[in-house]
């Protein structure tokens, strides 16, 4: 498998840093993430499936990540995720490597020449 680009990798870590702030928030099922972040950007970010479901599994693997089935609002069994205790401490970090990685971003474009 190709290493993913530099643009690919801040896109995925860019997804990661969402689904852990959403989870900090409350456990939630996979298509709950999904519009629950749409609903939090004001419609401005759509997370596919294709896209969530790999990053879930990725933050599993990583412990940041913990999941329960349970039956969902529809009556519907479904596999919920949640914040871990290192899922907590990661998006602290997160959050301050987004942070950095923003204000580069305003520099380079405040730069006039």
């Amino acid at each position: 498998m190709a290493k993913p680009t530099t643009s690919e990798q801040v896109l995925q870590g860019t997804l990661d840093l969402l689904i852990l702030k959403t989870l900090s928030l409350t456990p939630m099922h996979g298509w709950g993430l999904t519009h629950r972040i749409e609903q939090l950007s004001q419609h401005a970010l759509q997370v596919g499936q294709g896209s969530i479901y790999p990053a879930l599994v990725r933050l599993e693997q990583r412990g940041w990540i913990g999941t329960e089935w349970r039956v969902t609002e529809n009556n519907r069994r479904a596999k919920y995720y949640r914040l871990t205790a290192a899922g907590r401490r990661a998006l602290g970090q997160e959050i301050a490597s987004w942070s950095r990685f923003v204000d580069a971003v305003g520099l380079v474009l405040a730069a006039d020449s």
